[in-house]
């Protein structure tokens, strides 16, 4: 097949988060060139005319979408998908409305609430929330739009009091920053689960716990932007995701399983994705995001379950592209540990 693969484009300015674009696209392009298909990338930024124009002259059988921002906007992910659709050319990865619901995470969590799904209580200044947050608790305030932990450092992890206190971190945050909103803070473990298509079924891959490891008592346990992309910062280094897990867990690890696979349908993924969950002292888990197409950077979360499970990257990829041509029916789920 002809594949063109479409990814951010980036400069000299651009960040860790951004750049790993690049490095997708290469192994993506790279697996893709060993399974023998023809394979040409392009960059893709705001100029949606000159997209239309690289499409037509290469006339791709298939898209292999890699875009996860456009020119640093992340709140834009959906805009590529939705047109491939409009163009009808087949491409990997969730649609555009999928896109769009689960980057506005205040959004994708009222779906999830109304859905069943447990979330954490959130507010935005912008829309009423179903699941409002109440004073006094701790809180943790993140952009509505950005993923990749965009955005949150410590100081996103916060103590309200009182009610009005809560709206003035949300108006300071976003001036400074952009739309924000605030999630209930769930102090407890941090799992990931990354789902993958298999022909009309959806498989669970194994699931990761992310270790927060010799944590001072007074640093917030998050997996912020330092922990995933400031190489030989104290959070790169002690945050650790491991899938060796004890046997008491599994009940847990099953309602884990359980509730992703529910997002995949609920949502309507395709392709792959990977949902994050936070569990309280109590063991019950709340999901955090659902994340559409996530990394496939070898050092990511997505592959290194994939290779727990025993897949080599082109059986991944292979699949991702099969499902394209084989739409799930999202009715039947494979669980694996």
């Amino acid at each position: 097949m002809r594949i063109v693969i479409l990814h951010d484009a980036v400069n000299e300015s651009s960040r860790p988060d951004e750049v790993d674009a690049l490095h997708q696209a290469e192994l993506v392009g790279d697996v893709l060139g060993e399974l023998g298909h023809r394979v040409s990338t392009a960059e893709v930024g705001l100029d949606l005319a000159e997209l239309s124009s690289k499409l037509r002259r290469s006339t791709p059988d298939l898209v292999f979408n890699l875009v996860e921002s456009l020119e640093g906007h992340g709140r834009l992910i959906h805009v590529v998908p939705a047109m491939l659709e409009a163009w009808r050319i087949p491409f990997t990865g969730s649609g555009g409305t999928a896109c769009l619901v689960t980057t506005n995470k205040p959004l994708a969590k009222a779906w999830l609430h109304q859905c069943g799904i447990p979330t954490p209580a959130w507010r935005c200044l912008q829309v009423p929330p179903l699941l409002d947050i109440t004073p006094p608790c701790i809180c943790i305030v993140k952009p509505v739009w950005e993923d990749a932990s965009v955005g949150i450092e410590d100081s996103a992890v916060t103590r309200i009091e009182r009610d009005g206190e809560l709206d003035a971190v949300l108006q300071r945050a976003s001036s400074r920053s952009g739309e924000s909103f605030a999630e209930q803070f769930i102090e407890g473990r941090e799992f990931n689960l990354s789902l993958l298509a298999d022909g009309h079924d959806v498989e669970v891959l194994p699931v990761a716990e992310i270790e927060f490891i010799d944590f001072p008592a007074d640093k917030p346990c998050i997996v912020g932007y330092a922990a995933k992309w400031r190489e030989g910062s104290f959070e790169y280094g002690a945050t650790r995701r491991r899938f060796d897990l004890a046997d008491s867990d599994d009940d847990l690890l099953e309602r884990l399983r359980t509730l992703a696979a529910k997002c995949w349908h609920h949502f309507g993924l395709q392709g792959y994705a990977r949902v994050d969950f936070r569990v309280d002292r109590s063991g019950q888990p709340w999901v955090l995001e659902v994340n559409v197409n996530p990394c496939l950077s070898m050092d990511a979360g997505f592959m290194a379950a994939a290779q727990r499970r025993g897949l080599a990257v082109d059986e991944v990829i292979q699949r991702v592209i099969s499902v394209v041509f084989t739409p799930c029916t999202r009715r039947e789920v494979a669980f694996h540990a």
